[in-house]
């Protein structure tokens, strides 16, 4: 009757249950700030960066389109005019990136009045550029055209930034919800703390090295979910977590690492890997009489770094999955690294398979 109790209790419960707060409704002191600054002002993302260039290069090909008479000098225009606009966009882009903390302390009013300053300068930094390769007389009117062009143009990105910004919120608030319920789900804290005291009487070391493995995993759920973490350290992690289920399965759990050290440098946001390794876990192993293997894997892929999270796949799990680990996994790396990040899933005969790519 406890233990149906105890079970029943597990499934109805989160993490933030176990930690003294309400389970529907956790402290906003628990979570990350939802809203951060800076993070308006990091545009040191490929994908961003590129959005942005395309961006500009249509509105300046559909604004020379009007003061071109035929096709031919319209190429012409467009090939002078991309000099000014393409150097112009990346110098405020790097400025910006490179003063993002500034730019975050800012008032709002000082913001747009800073950031359009520094669109003139860069326009007028692109014009420089091109005229290194061209004898055309430079008069003030083309001068304060181009700085007002400037301008206005960081006004547009400005306005894109927080856009893009206040969009994410919902989708960062989620995350951050789904994060603190699916970190380390109640039936595991349970099942390691019945298995040390089953230890303590005859395997006291045992029982201690479990606890502290649980000790560092909880330490790690209860960090600021914002930091980016390096790679070796989640493969550690995830090595005290299998080390504790190892525990548990025995025999029945057999773990394989292929591990490349020179991939371990890679950032990721934190408790990115518990979560698969669980799943792997959950769904190779605990189902299956005869257990099953988990492998993860790392190695280098050019500029990128490959993590894999390999589980074979038998009898299915006792309680069927809602996905969550994995659609939080897969939003924590779009908000960290955008599109220079990959989430792949891969189902075969007999394995299932997680891998990810990231920026090295």
């Amino acid at each position: 009757m406890r233990q149906a109790r105890d079970s029943e209790w597990s499934e109805s419960t989160g993490l933030s249950s176990l930690l003294g707060f309400e389970p529907t409704a956790p402290e906003p002191e628990t979570l990350a700030p939802l809203f951060d600054p800076e993070r308006m002002f990091d545009v040191c993302h490929v994908g961003l960066v590129l959005r942005a260039v395309l961006g500009v290069q249509v509105l300046l090909g559909l604004g020379l389109s009007l003061a071109a008479r035929n096709f031919a000098q319209w190429v012409e225009l467009l090939a002078s005019g991309t000099v000014v606009s393409l150097t112009a966009v990346l110098l405020w882009l790097l400025l910006v990136c490179a003063a993002k903390r500034p730019l975050a302390r800012l008032a709002e009013g000082w913001q747009w009045a800073g950031l359009s300053v520094l669109g003139a300068g860069c326009a007028l930094a692109g014009w420089q550029f091109l005229a290194l390769a061209s004898d055309e007389p430079v008069s003030v009117f083309r001068l304060v055209s181009l700085a007002l062009i400037g301008a206005a143009g960081s006004v547009m990105l400005l306005a894109w930034l927080k856009l893009r910004e206040r969009s994410q919120r919902p989708a960062a608030a989620l995350a951050q919800l789904v994060e603190l319920q699916s970190r380390i789900r109640p039936h595991f804290l349970f099942n390691t703390l019945n298995s040390a005291i089953a230890l303590v009487q005859i395997e006291p070391n045992k029982a201690e090295a479990m606890l502290e493995d649980l000790s560092e995993l909880f330490r790690v759920a209860l960090a600021d979910s914002q930091a980016a973490v390096n790679l070796t350290e989640e493969i550690e992690l995830a090595r005290r977590y299998l080390d504790i289920e190892q525990m548990r399965f025995g025999d029945r759990l057999r773990v394989r690492w292929e591990l490349e050290p020179a991939a371990g440098r890679a950032k990721l946001p934190p408790l990115l890997l518990q979560p698969l390794v669980e799943n792997a876990v959950r769904h190779g192993v605990e189902p299956n009489d005869t257990g099953g293997e988990v492998l993860i894997s790392t190695a280098l892929r050019g500029a990128e770094v490959e993590i894999k999270v390999v589980n074979s796949v038998g009898a299915p799990a006792r309680t069927a999955g809602h996905g969550l680990a994995l659609r939080n996994v897969r939003q924590r790396l779009r908000l960290m690294h955008d599109v220079a990040a990959r989430f792949e899933l891969d189902t075969a005969p007999g394995r299932f398979t997680v891998r990810i790519l990231l920026p090295r």
